[in-house]
Formats: C-alpha cells, structure tokens, sequence
C-alpha cells in the first residue's frame, strides 16, 4: 500500500519529498475515470490498487481535454484539481505573484516549468515519451520532450505496439541506472490510447476500440506498473503519482475520441503516494 498523505481533503507537505525521494510522474495517456473506477473496484487491478491510498482513485478533473494541452499544464504544476469545490494547494507551483494555490507545502520552483525546477534542485529529469507528442520527429514532438535532460521516444514506446509499456519501462530501467543522483522520471504511457483493441482478448481490427478494450489496456499496464515502483523506490524512498492526463469518449451523446467538453474527458483518476525504499522488490 502507498503511504503518506494524499487522500481527497489533505495536503501534502512537498518540502520534505522534494531532495530526499526519487519522484515518479506517469500519465495514463487518455485513461478514463469511470473506467479506472470500475476496474479498482472490481478488484482487477492488484498492483495500482496496492500503491493507491485505499486501494482506489481520486476523481479529479484535467487541466486540458487532450495531450499537448494537459501535459503544459502538468509540467508546469498543474496537476489535475480534484473535483469538488476548492481551493486546492498544489504539490508544486512556479514562483507566481498572486498565486491563491500555492500554501505552505507547495514546493515552489523559479523556472518556468517543474523538469526545469527540480533540475535546479539537483534531479536528473528523464522522460519516457509515448504519444506522438512525445516522439521529437517534429519540432511539436520535441516540445515537451525538450523540458528535460535526457528524453527517450521510439516506435516500440508507440499507440500501436501491444508490447509499448513494457519497452517503456526496459528504457526508463536502463536511464535510471546511469545516475548516480536523485531522478525525476517521467513517463507517458500510450497504452489506452488508441488503438488499444489489440489488448483485448479475442479482438480483431474490425472490432475496433471500445470501453471494453480500453479497459483491457488498464489491465496490461496493472500487470507491469510494480516494475516502475520497484525502479523508483529501489536507491532512496519514492514518491509518485499517476494520473490520467485526460479521458477519451467511445460513443457517448454522439462523441468519440477527446479534444472535447465533455464529462468523460474532463474527469480523470489520480493517485499519489510515497514508496519506502525497497517496498517494492
């Protein structure tokens, strides 16, 4: 089970994480909140149920309805808000006047973004893209991949390989194991994105995506999350969150796919949580 603060109506003290943990950020590109929820409950995802406070998620709402958009926002800081009235204080906020989110302990960074802050602080950032957002085959691609020291992207790490997070998580081993200081890793998984019908049993192209296989994509990135765990509380204690960076609609009121105002875009699960050192051999 994770540990610490983090559960809907508490704040978390970053001063104290920030230099003595390893921080973990992973976005389950696309992952919906209804269905996380589901899969939670009904017991199917053992290991994101055992680091997640209560074994569940917290419902929250993105700062932006598709990649590019919520990713500025996350990496600057602003985290998905949970969603019921506020204000909420944030883990982590650039030095802003007038800031009505940032409280006593908000780790607060004088760079225009949070890869840029903990580099000031001594962290080697590292991102494990995914989405094509993340591939730096186009000057787009490199902008978010540019944030940090070292950025890693292949077609293997890609929507359409069956076998993308497992890569992910081969690459993000291998960079961590080149440094011998604290480590921020990022990774974007693209698992759930689609196409994601090829994670559900007995599918075929011509069925197409469906809650059903995006679901099924939530189970194979269950089966292999504790590696990341594992790597991220290994040297020093760790702290990590996962989160959606928004959802994904298969057909509701007419809607398909994300960049949209809609409810199943917008909420989002999120989970954050402190690992102790070797927790997770």
């Amino acid at each position: 089970m994770g540990t610490g603060a983090g559960e809907e109506g508490t704040v978390r003290d970053m001063n104290g994480i920030v230099g003595s943990h390893d921080l973990l950020l992973v976005t389950l590109d696309t992952l919906r909140y209804d269905v996380a929820e589901e899969l939670a409950g009904a017991g199917r995802l053992p290991n994101l149920a055992r680091a997640l406070p209560g074994g569940r998620w917290q419902r929250r709402h993105s700062p932006g309805s598709f990649t590019y958009a919520a990713h500025a926002a996350i990496l600057a800081g602003f985290l998905p808000t949970p969603a019921e009235p506020g204000p909420h204080p944030r883990l982590f906020a650039a030095a802003f006047p007038g800031s009505e989110t940032t409280a006593g302990g908000t780790w607060v960074f004088d760079a225009p973004d949070l890869p840029g802050g903990l580099a000031q602080a001594g962290y080697h950032t590292v991102c494990v893209g995914g989405v094509g957002f993340f591939n730096k085959l186009t000057p787009l691609g490199a902008a978010l991949p540019g944030l940090f020291a070292e950025s890693h992207w292949d077609p293997a790490f890609g929507v359409t390989s069956p076998t993308s997070f497992e890569a992910q998580i081969e690459c993000a081993e291998r960079a961590v194991a080149r440094v011998d200081g604290p480590v921020f890793l990022f990774v974007n998984v693209s698992a759930l994105h689609q196409p994601n019908w090829f994670h559900l049993p007995g599918a075929t192209r011509e069925h197409g995506d469906s809650r059903e296989s995006h679901a099924a994509a939530l189970e194979y990135v269950d089966r292999h999350i504790g590696r990341l765990f594992a790597l991220m509380s290994a040297r020093r204690p760790g702290f990590a969150i996962v989160c959606s960076d928004h959802g994904t609609a298969y057909g509701e009121d007419g809607y398909t796919g994300h960049r949209i105002g809609h409810e199943v875009v917008w909420t989002v699960p999120y989970g954050e949580f402190t690992m102790e050192r070797g927790q997770w051999r």
